[in-house]
């Protein structure tokens, strides 16, 4: 199906709710709790407890108004800053950052990670803790030169993204330009997480229809090898996932560097 008989997120948006309360809540039976919370969580966890993964700033690329990827890193980066393409998105992060009334319970993935690190009495720490670290959240554009124009962002450390570059795409060339925009945030040498969906082409908010850039591993493998990266981890999940609410057949987590111009 052509992209444009379906919404794209960044032009048409969503709201902001609606994606948390599908995807990401703890409600019984929720059909993406594999999917959205614990596989990614224990890749995003184990990677940055690696030692590989430090530094001043870490940029965040994400669909949605997501943090519970983010609760490891507070410990090897001072600052993290989210990059967001709605206004809508930005308010929905907020209200968390900010602990204000009616923000999402993001409370079931604080009990997750705090498991994972062995620390399950700390979980009102870890909140606080990632509320300070998430220094700015920022509005980006892609029709400009500079995504976060008049802001002006110091270089990161590292990238990560989290199913953003397949929802704001058209398609697959439109994703690889849109990768090297974000690239150019990273210092040289940094490093990027990556977090996708492979072989989809819808999901589904609100009972509307989003388009995703349908893409496989070799696709992946390929567009960060010609865009200077160096693959040091990759790891694939079959779909547990039982719903219509997206096509995917499974979820990639990857790691790279970029390699320094000599």
């Amino acid at each position: 199906m052509e992209p444009g008989s379906h919404k794209l997120y960044h032009v048409h948006g969503f709201h902001s709710r609606n994606l948390l309360d599908t995807y990401f809540s703890s409600k019984p039976g929720m059909p993406f709790a594999h999917e959205a919370l614990r596989y990614p969580m224990e890749k995003f966890y184990n990677a940055f407890c690696s030692g590989d993964f430090r530094g001043d700033v870490l940029i965040d690329i994400s669909a949605g108004p997501i943090i519970q990827h983010l609760y490891a890193a507070l410990e090897y980066f001072r600052d993290i800053i989210l990059l967001k393409p709605t206004e809508h998105c930005i308010l929905e992060v907020k209200k968390w950052t900010d602990s204000r009334t009616g923000a999402f319970d993001w409370s079931h993935t604080t009990t997750l990670a705090t498991e994972l690190a062995g620390k399950s009495d700390q979980c009102e720490e870890k909140e606080v803790g990632l509320r300070a670290a998430i220094t700015h959240v920022v509005k980006f554009d892609l029709n400009k030169e500079n995504l976060t124009d008049p802001i002006g962002l110091p270089q990161a450390d590292c990238l990560v993204f989290f199913c953003i570059l397949e929802a704001i795409s058209k398609d697959l060339e439109e994703f690889v330009r849109n990768f090297r925009k974000f690239s150019k945030l990273l210092k040289p040498g940094g490093r990027i997480m990556y977090y996708g969906a492979l072989n989809c082409t819808f999901y589904m908010v609100g009972g509307e229809k989003f388009h995703s850039v349908k893409y496989n591993e070799s696709d992946l493998r390929s567009i960060l090898s010609n865009e200077g990266f160096v693959i040091t981890h990759l790891d694939i999940s079959p779909r547990k996932a039982v719903s219509d609410l997206m096509d995917f057949d499974s979820f990639v987590f990857c790691t790279a560097y970029k390699q320094q111009k000599i």
